[in-house]
């Protein structure tokens, strides 16, 4: 039976809802965080603290999260860390409404939610190979559509309510975004267990994190897939820091405007995710991210020199759908080259290069910002998504991801599976 023919299981439609459900409160505080920090301050560097806090657990503990999550039962640590985030969103929404709310706590909430998103993220992105059987259309199919609903919600409906809810009180938009991660661990708990893969060796548990981080930067196609969201965060986090005040002091947007701009992008978003997979057959998953790479560049130097919002919101859109494209193709494509007893430390891994990434773009689009003109970070981010095409162009070209997938090929005798990670590196596609 080929894969045209088989349909996602059951149990995908339960794991889409609940994601769908988180995306939407995500959305919503997308929105209205900014909007509360610039209610305490304007000082881009305090706003840049804010932004960058939420990707520090990624440094801090990035590959051992995965490690532990290659430990421990996929399905119960998602339910888990959106139960914990749920509880933790009551601590700022009660200092909203009791009027005590601090740029200090609006970092260390940002802080504790990456942690969860953190462990949720990893286990998800284990969870779901497995689910599937590590089929790269059915793959590519189930990515497309989380990330067609992560960007419809969390990006497109999202960010309006956010700002409509911040309207009517402080607290309202992180209680609302507490119910969704509540909706979601519900959800996350009647999914289907999956078989755990056993290790043939008892490690500890650096050895084990050391062993995925290995995989990961012994693998040209693998480290490329790593690299193109890590230089995209510095560009995307730099534009984010200063993007309330560019669109408020250059553009004359007012709050009910700025839901609207992030929705601009969402959109795209949507269109991206939606025809990624025909880019990759058109194109090849190698040159379509070469291609998605340039698009998101000059969107961004479109966003910079925008005269207006409307050219603004254009901008946003496009760069919205080489993202969506991106994070559609990029995933697949890692999920269906690693093997399961690794998935866990091999995402890790790359998300934290991207999430380290972050707070570098955070706080150079706070410095560019303060040192020069709020639109010198957009210019500047422009120039690094630019010069990804080169790099995604060598690393991650069609012949090597194809090289890839025929190494990863289960019914294959070197099949990295059936390897220990320790005695056995990652397939080397140089």
């Amino acid at each position: 039976m080929t894969s045209d023919i088989l349909k996602l299981p059951t149990g995908f439609g339960r794991l889409w809802t609940a994601q769908t459900v988180s995306s939407l409160g995500d959305g919503v505080s997308h929105a209205a965080l900014p909007l509360l920090a610039l209610t305490l301050t304007r000082d881009p560097m305090a706003l840049a603290a804010v932004t960058a806090a939420g990707t520090l657990p990624w440094l801090l503990f990035g590959v051992l999260g995965g490690a532990l999550v290659d430990r421990w039962d996929r399905r119960r640590t998602m339910w888990v860390s959106d139960a914990a985030r749920a509880v933790l969103l009551a601590m700022p929404a009660a200092a909203a409404a009791l009027d005590v709310l601090s740029i200090a706590l609006l970092a260390t909430v940002a802080f504790l939610l990456g942690l969860g998103g953190l462990f949720f993220d990893t286990a998800a992105t284990a969870y779901l190979p497995d689910l599937l059987g590590r089929d790269p259309a059915l793959l590519e199919r189930a990515n497309s559509r989380l990330r067609g609903a992560q960007t419809a919600m969390s990006g497109f409906a999202g960010p309006p309510a956010g700002s409509a809810l911040l309207a009517l009180g402080r607290a309202v938009p992180l209680l609302a975004d507490a119910v969704s991660f509540l909706l979601s661990a519900l959800l996350v708990r009647t999914l289907p267990a999956v078989p755990r893969p056993v290790p043939k060796v008892r490690e500890s548990l650096l050895r084990q994190a050391r062993a995925g981080a290995s995989y990961v930067f012994r693998d040209r196609v693998l480290l490329g897939l790593a690299l193109r969201p890590a230089v995209g965060n510095v560009a995307f986090l730099a534009v984010e820091t200063v993007l309330a005040l560019f669109a408020r002091d250059r553009l004359g947007i007012d709050t009910y405007g700025f839901g609207l701009l992030l929705t601009a992008e969402a959109t795209g978003g949507l269109l991206g995710a939606g025809i990624a997979s025909y880019l990759g057959r058109r194109l090849g998953t190698g040159t379509a991210l070469t291609c998605t790479a340039a698009v998101e560049g000059l969107a961004i130097l479109g966003l910079a020199a925008a005269p207006n919002p409307y050219v603004a919101g254009l901008a946003l859109a496009v760069c919205g759908a080489g993202m969506g494209a991106t994070m559609v193709l990029g995933p697949s494509l890692r999920q269906a080259i690693v093997p399961a007893h690794l998935m866990g430390r091999v995402a890790s891994t790359s998300r934290m290069l991207a999430m380290c990434a972050a707070p570098v773009g955070a706080f150079l689009g706070g410095w560019l910002a303060t040192a020069y003109d709020i639109r010198t970070p957009l210019y500047a981010a422009a120039v690094l998504l630019l010069a990804m095409t080169a790099v995604m162009a060598s690393m991650t070209s069609n012949r090597r991801v194809e090289a890839a997938l025929c190494a990863a090929d289960p019914t294959g005798p070197d099949h990295p599976a059936s390897q220990d990670p320790v005695q056995k590196s990652a397939p080397d596609v140089l």
